[in-house]
This record gives structure tokens, C-alpha cells and sequence, in this order.
């Protein structure tokens, strides 16, 4: 069995991260596939994509509070395995019914391994290093995806979607199966059945807002440019440029560590992420909407600060396992909500929610450090009712 900072298990966790978080990469030619290769209908297409985002927060929350309790050495060869066999089984089925079907499987096995991944991730010896070797092997892994991905699909067919799919998840299988790290007795912390204080919520609520603000901007951000007359070179260039940018905010993070403070990180990400989201919304022209390209930093920055954070002051790993749903919600929110305020009043009203939203953020983070300190002061740590 691999040591939890061992080499290999670096590798495997790495892995996981990438392989588990595939819908953020690969959401928009996924939903575009499934309208122009498979004739369904947008509604169609986008609750499909929101079924396997469906099922990874429902695996995540059903199961992250147990993470500490379960065999987590074989539940990432197990998620990963049956996610890769969904994959598979989809190829070769063109109706709604099993399609539905197979992308809630994927989604539920991807979250179950995707959990203990993240809550394992928690308990090596620098849980911010490893979490942004994640997010960098995802931001290389973006760049060939979607720079691969549309290729192959036009010579071989729209299933070949889901050949790739099964293909990633079927890697992370195998790493898993092989090199996924058991931690050992002498290595365990002691188990913790109390609920989650004040600063662990605090910190969890702050990065979901973040994370439903992303989503929010990032699913009418094509939209936004093209309704407003921008030119499509002009619109994918921002794109392309956004996809190569997001590769540097978690390598910056990694560097960054020891130099500043996780909760400074959290207050600056969540406004600078609620001024860019105001600038693009609210804009006219093509420049302030080139501010897209910094768009994704913000979070990914902020996230691997917090998930550090959050693995310091949960060391059971239960906060860190629930990672997925933490994002993946907002993912899944966030087109819906979007889509209200777009319709009803427009792309400035994107803008407005954004900011009031990261503003809530940045008060939560805020708020976490002031209950971490109160907590430390009286040292008795208390649940969060």
C-alpha cells in the first residue's frame, strides 16, 4: 500500500483531481455535442450535463461526512471504475431515457471518487501543494482537451465524447487501483465525530459563492460577447486566452504558500472576482470585456488557499472531501439562476449578483478568521449548530 506522500500517491491523487473534475474543461463541448451530434433540444442537452453534476454533489454530500470512517483506499478505484463503465455503456445509445440514466451513474461514481481523492488530498503533509499540482495537471489537461477533443469527435463521430470520457476516468482507475495511498494508524488522526465549527463553515460557504459566481459568468460569457456584436474571433480568442491563463493561478499558489495568509487570499479573490464580473456584464466593447481573461484566477487562486485552510482547521478531512460539492453545486445552480436574471433583466444583472455574492464571500472569510481567533482564545472549539 502507497504511503500518503509517497511519490506514487502524489501521482494517483493528482490523477483523480484531474480525471474527477473533467466536467470543468470539458462542459461546454460536452453540451454542444449532445445538441449538434445527438439532436437533442438545449433543455435536453443541459439536464444531462446537470445529471452527472447531480449526481457528484449528491455522492459528495452523502458520503463526504463519513470519509473518515470508510475503507478510503479502494473507493477511487471503485468510483473511477464504474464511472469509466457509464462512459462505456453510453457509446453506443443515441435515446434520452439511458442517456439520463448512465450521466447520473457517472456523475454519482466520479463524486464518490472524487471525494475521497480531495479528503485524502487533506491528509498528506502539505494538503495547498498537492491540491495545486491538481489544478495545474487540470489546467494542462484543459488545454489538450479542448484543443484534442473537437478534432477527434469530428473524425470519428459524437460517442466519441464518451470514449473519452471512459478512456480518463479508466486511467484514474488504474492509478487508484495501483498507487491511491492508505493512510496508516501511525499517520491517522484521531476520529473526530463532532460537527464542523463556525470557521470551517464559514470558509466552506465563502468558496461555494465563489464557486456559483464562476459558473454564473462563465455560462453566458459567449453569449454575453456575441449578443452585443463582438466578432466570433474575437470572442474565441478571449476564450483560448482564458483556457491558457487558468493554467497559472494554482502553480502561483503553489509557490505562494508560506507568504500569505489564506483568509488575505479569500477577502482579495472574492472582490477582485466581484469587479470582474461587474466590468464584463456591464460592459459595451471589447476591452473591458477582454477582462474575462483574468476571470478564472480568481477562484482557482482563492480555491487552493482555502482548501489548504480548510485542511489545517478540519484535519479529519471530512471539510476537504466535500470539496466537489462545494463547486460542482454552483455549477449546477448557476445556469438556472443565470438564466432568470438574463431573461428578466439583463446581462448587467449578472454583474450586480455577482458582486453582492462575493461580497457576502468576502464577509464570510472575514468572519471565519475572527470565530478562528475567538475559538483560540477560549480554547474549547465548538460545533456549529
Amino acid at each position: 500500500m502507497s504511503k500518503v506522500n509517497s511519490r506514487g500517491a502524489k501521482i494517483s491523487l493528482v490523477t483523480g483531481h484531474m480525471a474527477g473534475m473533467i466536467d470543468q474543461p470539458a462542459l461546454p463541448i460536452w453540451v454542444g455535442i449532445l445538441i449538434s451530434g445527438f439532436a437533442f433540444e438545449p433543455a435536453q442537452a443541459g439536464g444531462l450535463a446537470t445529471l452527472f453534476l447531480a449526481g457528484v454533489v449528491t455522492s459528495s454530500v452523502a458520503l463526504s461526512p463519513f470519509f473518515h470512517r470508510l475503507p478510503g483506499r479502494w473507493m477511487p478505484a471503485l468510483g473511477f471504475g464504474v464511472s469509466a463503465l457509464s462512459f462505456y455503456a453510453m457509446i453506443g445509445s443515441n435515446d434520452f431515457a439511458p442517456l439520463a440514466a448512465g450521466h447520473f451513474v457517472a456523475g454519482f461514481a466520479t463524486g464518490l471518487a472524487l471525494s475521497f481523492t480531495h479528503g485524502t488530498m487533506g491528509r498528506t503533509s502539505n494538503p495547498h501543494r498537492i491540491f495545486a499540482m491538481g489544478g495545474v495537471m487540470l489546467g494542462i489537461f484543459a488545454v489538450l482537451f479542448l484543443g484534442g477533443a473537437p478534432t477527434l469527435i469530428a473524425k470519428f463521430g459524437s460517442p466519441t465524447i464518451f470514449k473519452i470520457f471512459a478512456a480518463v476516468m479508466g486511467v484514474a482507475c488504474v492509478s487508484a487501483a495501483l498507487l491511491f495511498p492508505s493512510v496508516s494508524a501511525n499517520e491517522d488522526v484521531v476520529e473526530d465525530s463532532a460537527g464542523f465549527t463556525k470557521p470551517v463553515w464559514f470558509a466552506i460557504t465563502g468558496i461555494m459563492l465563489m464557486a456559483l459566481v464562476q459558473a454564473m459568468i462563465f455560462s453566458f460569457l459567449e453569449r454575453m460577447g456575441a449578443d452585443r456584436g463582438l466578432a466570433p474571433e474575437q470572442i474565441q480568442g478571449v476564450l483560448v486566452v482564458m483556457g491558457l491563463i487558468a493554467i497559472t493561478p494554482t502553480l502561483l499558489a503553489a509557490f505562494l504558500e508560506k507568504k500569505i495568509s489564506p483568509i488575505a487570499v479569500g477577502i482579495g479573490g472574492a472582490l477582485a472576482q466581484g469587479l470582474i464580473a461587474i466590468t464584463i456584464s456591464c460592459s459595451t466593447g471589447f476591452l473591458p470585456y477582454a477582462a474575462a481573461v483574468a476571470f478564472p484566477f480568481a477562484m482557482l487562486f482563492t480555491h487552493t488557499f482555502i482548501f489548504g485552510h480548510l485542511a489545517r482547521i478540519e484535519p479529519t478531512g471530512r471539510a476537504v472531501a466535500a470539496t466537489p460539492a462545494m463547486i460542482m453545486s454552483g455549477s449546477a445552480i448557476a445556469p438556472l439562476l443565470g438564466g432568470v436574471l438574463v431573461q428578466t433583466v439583463g446581462y448587467p444583472a449578472l454583474g450586480i449578483a455577482a458582486l453582492a455574492l462575493d461580497l457576502l464571500a468576502l464577509g464570510l472569510y472575514a468572519s471565519s478568521r475572527q470565530s478562528a481567533h475567538a475559538l483560540r482564545t477560549v480554547g474549547q472549539p465548538s460545533p456549529a449548530s
